[in-house]
């Protein structure tokens, strides 16, 4: 993404031209790192969270706060499965006018970023997995 708007740059202020595509791929680019940085986070457990509350309970309440948290992000995984979908369905032979791709095709991370998240979600409720003060959280 960098060395497209690099290119863009250049193009519009060293040779006077703009390449038309190279604003819809960069927000393309950025539309798919976002959606799948945020099923990254969930993976790996750095995903934007308030941990101190949380680390604060006593142990029965603890299990059971950070269950709830994995159960919210599988429902909001679940949510961006179907919506999005439905999205990708509603757009999937809109075209994006600079490039040789369909508004669908842009938006087919949101469902897979969907599933992801709450695969990732299920699978750290199904191992009980516990969370440790503010390292790693935002």
């Amino acid at each position: 993404m960098v060395s497209i708007l690099t290119w863009q740059v250049f193009s519009r202020y060293v040779l006077d031209t703009s390449p038309a595509w190279a604003e819809q791929m960069a927000l393309l680019l950025m539309i798919w790192m976002t959606f799948l940085g945020t099923a990254s986070g969930i993976a790996e457990g750095f995903h934007i969270r308030i941990v101190e509350g949380v680390t604060s309970l006593a142990q029965p309440w603890r299990g059971r706060a950070v269950g709830i948290a994995n159960l919210l992000i599988i429902l909001a995984g679940i949510l961006f499965l179907v919506l999005g979908g439905q999205l990708v369905d509603a757009t999937w032979n809109n075209a994006v006018p600079t490039l040789p791709l369909t508004r669908g095709m842009v938006y087919l991370v949101i469902p897979l970023s969907g599933a992801l998240m709450a695969l990732f979600a299920l699978e750290k409720l199904v191992r009980g997995e516990e969370i440790t003060g503010s390292a790693g959280s935002a």
